[in-house]
């Protein structure tokens, strides 16, 4: 019997795109009270109109001003919110900085050691037409009963922390050379932590291979910032990420609803 597949079994929902913004505050300062609020009904209109879909925040720090978030069933539908956004006329003040596309996932470690045991000991040979529909119907039933985790709202939590990691791969450590079953290990007691903090905080992670620069995205919510630091200072300990992880650019921002974006674009924090 060939040996047994390395990767595990992932399921996909949603895709999510970030858009951060620098407000080009000089330029919004040269336009008329009147112009700037027929401007401001527009963009107003347009991301209101997107729904629960989407979210606006408030960039805390250097890295911007706005960030919006979206989530859509399908990577047209990410795309059709961005190009939507640019043509408001509000975008001609809105100066890009970063961006993030990715889909949510969920990473099936302990079903994927199951199901390729269960089918080696058929005598099923790996990636054999047999093989992929024993593992296509695994992957059916988990979406049907993980469709709330694959397709969620978008908290309505206060505070967003976002950032991007990879695994490392390099020099002495290389994640992908470990055994599935240490990646198994390993990434349960990382969970573990995390569900010691799902009363006060709310995880969202997505998967970027092929889509962007880094390999995952994650997205926390909370109505306690504090809670972010906390949260991955104890990770940090832990195995997979002190061995494994690095990490990209943390970016920070507090929910704002649409009604309140003049003020905000004002200088007020409702």
């Amino acid at each position: 019997m060939a040996e047994l597949p390395p990767v595990p079994l992932t399921l996909e929902g949603s895709y999510a795109l970030h858009q951060m913004f620098r407000f080009r505050r000089a330029d919004w300062r040269q336009k008329e009270s009147l112009h700037r609020n027929r401007i401001l009904k527009e963009a107003s209109s347009v991301i209101g109109a997107m729904g629960a879909g989407s979210a606006l925040y408030s960039h805390i720090g250097h890295k911007g001003d706005l960030l919006l978030l979206h989530f859509r069933e399908s990577l047209d539908g990410v795309h059709r919110a961005e190009l939507a956004i640019a043509q408001t006329e509000l975008a001609d003040f809105l100066e890009p900085v970063h961006s993030y596309l990715s889909v949510i996932e969920l990473g099936l470690y302990e079903s994927s050691a199951k199901t390729y045991a269960e089918l080696a000991a058929k005598g099923i040979a790996p990636h054999s037409p047999e093989w992929q529909a024993g593992v296509a119907e695994v992957i059916t039933r988990q979406s049907a009963a993980m469709s709330s985790r694959l397709y969620p709202q978008i908290p309505a939590a206060r505070y967003l922390c976002f950032y991007p990691m990879d695994r490392r791969r390099g020099e002495s450590q290389n994640w992908y050379q470990v055994p599935m079953a240490e990646r198994q290990r390993m990434m349960h007691e990382h969970g573990m932590i995390g569900r010691r903090y799902a009363d006060s905080v709310k995880q969202i992670i997505t998967g970027s291979i092929g889509f962007d620069d880094w390999e995952w995205g994650v997205d926390l919510f909370a109505d306690e910032p504090l809670v972010f630091k906390k949260l991955i200072y104890e990770m940090r300990f832990d195995e997979v990420s002190a061995v494994y992880a690095q990490f990209g650019s943390f970016y920070l921002g507090v929910r704002i609803h649409v009604p309140d974006l003049p003020r905000v674009l004002a200088g007020e924090l409702p």
